[in-house]
């Protein structure tokens, strides 16, 4: 049992308790309770333990949002302060630290105060309280040797961490965390890692390469693996190929499956207006294919052509590359939870400094730049060959204490750069080794630092720019860009020319991000009395995520990752002053505004060709703090007629609001809802709504090939 369910000694009420989450919290009623279990059924929505206490109130300790259903499971109000009738009634209360369903047969009062949601019934009698642990850390961690035969069994767990196998695990809320997998000379799975019995089966060859590829859809189907010669997928009299095209049919699996399973799940708990459903070509019977068991109903998705279902489906948002080696097993959980596709490259392209990495971004800054880079440069206002002083040290213009005659190149010698091969998701993670052009490079400790960061409970945010060059000051400015947010608090701080034991203390400090300008090089960040090398220092980090705005900065980034930060950006190669301070004032915006680390920096790199000299380290997914919506959005505007406008909004996953989330927009013209990721037009927008949909949140606007801000965009 995840969740244990006590009296409380010294009030009236119980206490909940989550060993998967390690949370504890308090549920208060009116008089001593004794819980009794009850069935888990007598819910509408899925728990994971349910008890019934005799009370007239219930009471949590938090301000929280009170959602009320019918004995059918339609909504009939949320809020924090109504009243209802008699009648049977399936109420839900969020935020909790779980789940927390209430069900029972009375009139009641919903009331809030700054610490508390409280429902009141009109008369005293059994409620039954359903919990459900939000199951974002693993149950636990299996041990198992690494030969890819040991292995299946344990891929074969990895869909113990969902809470249903209907098709609503594709909302990220029914989806748990898989269990880790570390590696051990025998086979043990802990107590609380049950299998599931879908009825799915995943064959493949024995072999890294073929096992890889399938973790997600073996986590996502709650899916048996086994070894055999020729890979496919099976169900219950059914069998579905995955050659030719081994990698590529996976994916499509994938992807295919889960879009249905988003427009089948409209006929189950959420019976919302979907786009994708009312828009969708498909012919199907999407009542019945919502009542068949998982593996009956994965049969009949995959009867679907994908070339016929393929124009509907959204771009895919991660592409993973896990290189075939036994060492990158404990990465396949964190790959599979985020329902990443899959490939496992045997080769891979090294890079040499002097390919120029295809437009020259290896290359120092004295040589000569590819027809790309001078013309970013121009369009940021400043020419490499003009003398634009960098951010490493060796350029014609102004430098500090950098012997200009070293030949540096981009990054030190035993550094490899690889090329992985392209991806058709809007974001790309590598997992191996080598340095991976416009790839994040993923590592095993900043993803159980995700783990151990948990759901952080704080009342600010705290950032810090750091300048250590009087030169870049004017990208000091972000400081200005931090904060612009209601509801949320930070705590910025800017300082200058910090020394190396000053440099030391902040890299030591407990800051949510740290903004770097500055100098790097071989001899590490630029201090104003020395250097600060972090790949020999014996340092303390405590430093969650950072930006380090400098030339060359990805392996002091990387020490920082090893040492203690979850998640940064980093660069490449030189960076020229100009491109570099724009670059950073964008990131600085976008982290502001909830993005994560691997989507902000694909639209920076929308907006700036030298974003391309820039990679993610670390985690990806790692979030200074909450989008007032939930999810990173972007918009396009483009100018329609008559004083109205053309606008596209893409949404991505981010955070708790991951993929399979319902989003939509609030204009008049918008009923639907979308799953994420999505993508949604709105044309013939008139400029009085579109101010009003702009001055709701702090958004990066795309218009007339640039970027700019809601709050800044001009409707004149």
């Amino acid at each position: 049992m995840s969740i244990d369910i006590d009296p409380l000694r010294e009030a009236d009420g119980i206490t909940v308790t989550d060993h998967i989450e390690n949370t504890q919290f308090e549920v208060y009623t009116d008089r001593a309770v004794d819980p009794r279990p009850r069935p888990e059924s007598d819910h509408y929505f899925p728990v994971d333990t349910s008890v019934a206490v005799e009370t007239g109130s219930i009471e949590i300790p938090r301000v929280a949002v009170v959602q009320t259903r019918d004995s059918d499971g339609n909504l009939l109000t949320r809020g924090d302060c109504y009243e209802m009738p008699d009648g049977t009634y399936h109420v839900g209360i969020d935020p909790a630290p779980t789940k927390l369903y209430l069900t029972f047969d009375s009139a009641f009062a919903v009331s809030t105060t700054d610490r508390t949601t409280r429902i009141d019934l009109d008369t005293v009698g059994t409620v039954g309280l359903g919990f459900r642990t939000l199951h974002q850390t693993p149950a636990g961690t299996i041990t198992t040797p690494t030969d890819p035969e040991s292995l299946m069994d344990a891929v074969s767990l990895l869909g113990s961490g969902l809470q249903t196998t209907s098709p609503e695990r594709s909302f990220p809320t029914l989806r748990g965390h898989p269990p880790l997998i570390e590696p051990g000379e025998e086979f043990s799975v802990p107590e609380r890692v049950e299998p599931v019995d879908s009825g799915v089966r995943i064959v493949v060859p024995p072999e890294y390469r073929y096992l890889y590829p399938v973790v997600s859809l073996a986590y996502y189907f709650a899916a048996n693996v086994a070894p055999g010669d020729a890979p496919r997928i099976e169900g219950d009299g059914w069998t579905y190929p995955l050659e030719p095209g081994f990698e590529t049919r996976t994916a499509e699996v994938l992807r295919q499956s889960f879009h249905l399973d988003c427009l089948v799940r409209t006929e189950g708990f959420y019976p919302v207006d979907l786009h994708e459903r009312e828009t969708t070509a498909l012919d199907l019977d999407w009542e019945r294919l919502y009542n068949l068991p998982l593996a009956t109903r994965l049969g009949e998705y995959l009867e679907v052509p994908f070339r016929d279902i393929e124009p509907e489906l959204p771009q895919w948002t991660l592409t993973t590359d896990v290189r075939p080696s036994p060492g990158n097993v404990e990465m396949l959980p964190f790959v599979a939870g985020e329902l990443s596709i899959v490939r496992s490259p045997e080769t891979v392209t090294p890079v040499a400094d002097d390919e120029g990495v295809g437009v020259g971004f290896l290359g120092s800054p004295n040589r000569s730049a590819s027809p790309a880079t001078r013309r970013d440069s121009q369009v940021a206002g400043a020419s490499l060959d003009d003398g634009e002083f960098v951010r490493g040290g060796a350029s014609a213009g102004a430098t500090r204490g950098v012997d200009p005659s070293a030949d540096r190149g981009a990054v030190a010698a035993q550094t490899d750069f690889v090329r992985p091969e392209p991806v058709n998701t809007v974001e790309h993670a590598w997992v191996g080794d080598g340095v991976p052009l416009d790839a994040n490079k993923a590592t095993l400790d900043a993803y159980h630092r995700r783990l151990e960061a948990g759901q952080v409970e704080q009342s600010r945010i705290s950032v810090l720019v750091v300048c250590n060059d009087e030169q870049m000051r004017e990208e000091g400015d972000v400081a200005d860009l931090y904060g612009l947010r209601d509801m949320v608090q930070f705590d910025i701080e800017v300082r200058h020319d910090l020394s190396r034991e000053e440099m030391r203390d902040v890299l030591a400090s407990d800051v949510d991000f740290l903004h770097y300008i500055g100098h790097v090089d071989e001899r590490g960040m630029q201090c104003a009395d020395s250097y600060l090398d972090l790949t020999d220092e014996d340092l303390e980090i405590g430093v969650s995520a950072f930006l380090l705005n400098a030339c060359q900065s990805y392996q002091q980034g990387e020490a920082l990752i090893h040492r203690g930060s979850r998640g940064g950006i980093v660069t490449l190669s030189d960076v020229a002053n100009s491109p570099a301070t724009t670059l950073g004032r964008i990131i600085a915006r976008l982290m502001n505004s909830g993005f994560n680390l691997r989507t902000a920096l694909h639209v920076a790199k929308r907006e700036l060709i030298t974003g391309h000299q820039y990679i993610v380290v670390g985690d990806g997914g790692t979030t200074v703090c909450q989008s007032r919506s939930g999810m990173a959005l972007v918009f396009e505007v483009k100018d329609g007629r008559h004083d109205e406008f053309n606008l596209s909004a893409e949404f991505y996953p981010n955070g708790n609001h991951g993929v399979g989330s319902l989003a939509s927009l609030n204009l008049d013209a918008i009923e639907n809802n979308y799953y994420v990721p999505s993508e949604v037009v709105c044309n013939a927008v008139s400029t009085q709504e579109m101010s009003e949909l702009l001055d709701l949140e702090l958004l990066p606007v795309f218009y007339k090939n640039g970027l700019t801000w809601a709050g800044e965009f001009d409707l004149d």
